[in-house]
Order: structure tokens, then sequence, then C-alpha cells
């Protein structure tokens, strides 16, 4: 049968079946599927697991050893293969039925792979196991399903968030439900009664180098010159990757020009800040960089932006890390004007 993964716990309190196959390209929820699945089999008596990750090489008939190797024991073993990206050839994909249409009872075998496209799913060995045990599928949360999935994890663990609150989270995870995951566990430390604010969520930033980057930004916006090279040095040091940073300030750039064309058109400041969900003491700081920066300046850094993105995907020759370091100091108000050359 095929399955969504919020109904796999009820399928699981109902029956333990002999084969599970996991496949989706949001690796949160697909961990946890698993992890459920787990879970159950361990309550169950299932106490011995075998992991198996197909890699180049791998031999499927190792399957079929495994099925009928008997434990030491005699104890219930779960079977599970990573299958990750690759593909089933028609080989591996009768061995897999072979398994399925001799399942031994002491053995459940978990299968957990990435997104598995439309002629996997037509194949003879999907279709064995949709008829002989449960599949899963997990689909990516979409943009417009976030707000309430992020509000649903909060209130599973005692988090109350309002509107502003979500919607800044959702800006800031840019759709990473393992960043979600992160984050959320982080503000349980700051739950209360009453529900979490935008600034609550902009002072609990996670530290890691994900998230630093929105540091970086705060700085710059702030015109903290001197904390934002440093910010830069950090992340530079710790790896982070440039084409993160580039986006990061591409995208507050692309933010300054929308919020000084919509002041110089007559639009009021708070409605533009709903437009483009700015939230809590940034907006003050927003306004103020908005208002210093001029277009000349803003599109010169646009241009800038395209440039650099050139250069780190290999396109341009030049060094990117400059550029970026140009676009920082001009937006924390400093002009140095350099080169990538």
């Amino acid at each position: 049968m095929k399955i969504k993964a919020e109904q796999l716990r009820a399928q699981l309190n109902k029956h333990t079946h002999p084969i599970y196959l996991i496949s989706g390209d949001e690796p949160l929820i697909v961990e946890e599927s698993g992890d459920l699945i787990r879970q159950h089999l361990k309550t169950q008596g299932f106490n011995e697991r075998e992991v198996l990750h197909v890699e180049s090489g791998f031999k499927w008939e190792y399957l079929l050893e495994c099925a009928n190797a008997l434990s030491l024991f005699a104890e219930n073993r779960l079977i599970e293969i990573r299958l990750g990206s690759q593909k089933i050839n028609k080989a591996a994909g009768k061995i897999i039925q072979e398994y399925v249409a001799h399942a031994p009872p002491e053995n459940v075998l978990l299968i957990i792979a990435d997104k598995i496209d439309t002629a996997g799913k037509k194949s003879a060995w999907f279709k064995s196991i949709e008829q002989a045990g449960v599949a899963i599928e997990i689909w990516p949360v979409e943009s417009q399903q976030l707000p309430s999935w992020l509000k649903n994890r909060a209130a599973s663990l005692n988090i109350q968030l309002n509107d502003e609150a979500i919607s800044i989270l959702c800006d800031r995870i840019e759709g990473n439900l393992l960043a979600a995951k992160q984050e959320l566990d982080k503000l349980q430390l700051l739950k209360s009664d009453a529900p979490l604010t935008a600034d609550d969520i902009i002072g609990a930033v996670s530290d890691n180098s994900r998230y630093d980057v929105f540091a970086l930004v705060d700085a710059f916006i702030l015109g903290q010159t001197e904390r934002s090279l440093k910010i830069l040095q950090v992340l530079k040091h710790e790896g982070v990757e440039a084409s993160i940073i580039l986006w990061a300030i591409s995208r507050e750039i692309r933010l300054l020009h929308s919020i000084k064309s919509g002041i110089d058109q007559g639009a009021s400041y708070e409605s533009l800040c709903t437009k483009h969900r700015v939230w809590g003491k940034k907006k003050q700081s927003l306004k103020q960089a908005a208002i210093k920066q001029d277009f000349p300046a803003l599109e010169d850094m646009l241009r800038q932006c395209a440039t650099a993105d050139k250069i780190i995907k290999g396109m341009q020759a030049g060094d990117y890390w400059l550029l970026i370091t140009d676009m920082i100091l001009t937006l924390s108000g400093t002009r140095l004007k350099l080169t990538a050359s």
C-alpha cells in the first residue's frame, strides 16, 4: 500500500509489514519516518539491525544472504538498505522481487531512497513492495504550506509563535526543514505562556554557519563596518561557501532597491515592510540604510554580484572575495572601490 508520512504512525499501530520503502527528497521527514519505523520494530522485538549502503559495485545477492542467515540468538532483525540516488536495475529488481515473495517472518526490510522517478514507480519491484508492504512517498513542503507546517511543528513542542515570528522564520530557513527543526529546538529554551515574536526569533538566530550570513547582513545594514568585516573573515575561516554569502548580500541589495523605490514613489514604509516581510527591529535600520544608499550605487552592486557569481562559477577570472568585501564596505557606509582582478 502507498501512504503519506503523516499516516505512518497510525499504520504501524495497526500492523507490522514485512517491507517498508521510504522515498523522497525531504531529508528531515525521510529520517523521522525511518526513526518511527525503527522505534516501532524495537517494541516488537526486532533487536538486531543490519545496514547495507548501496554504492558502486554493491552485490544485491547479499540481500538474499542476509535474509537466509539465521541470527545467532534467533532474534528478529531489521535489514535496512540505504539506496540513496542509486537506480534499481533489472537484476537488482528481480532480487528485490524474490525477497518480497519469500520474505522471512523474522525479518523486516526497510529501503530508504531519494525520490523515485515515474519509471521506477511503474517497475515490477516497486509494485511488489506496494502489494506486500508499505511505500511512503515524501513530498517537499511547499512555500505556501511552510507557515502551517512550522506552526504545527512548534505546537508539538509547546511553542507558541505569532504570525510575524512564523513569517520571519520562514524567510530565514529558506524551506530547509532540517534547519527549521534546529531552530525550533533552540526556541524551546525561550518558550513562555506568551507567543514568541519576530524580535524573539531574530535574537535567537542559530550560531551555525548557515545563519551567520544573517548576522553579517544585520551588521552592514546597521553600518557596523568593522563588525561586518570580522564576521566575513569568520565565515571564510569556517569554510562557508562564497555563493551563500553572495546570495545573502544580493538579496539585501535587491530589498534596499525595492524599499528605496517604494519610498520615492510615495508608498508608506509600513506597507513596504509588510510586502517585503520586514519585521521587528530591522524595520528602522533598513529604512535608514535605504535612505543612505543611492540608486547608482545599488545598481552597481547588483552588477558586482553578477560578476562575483561568474567568478565563483569559473566563468570569469578574478577575486570574488574582493568584490564581496567591496560590497560589504559600501553597504556599511565605507567606499573603497576594490577591484576583482
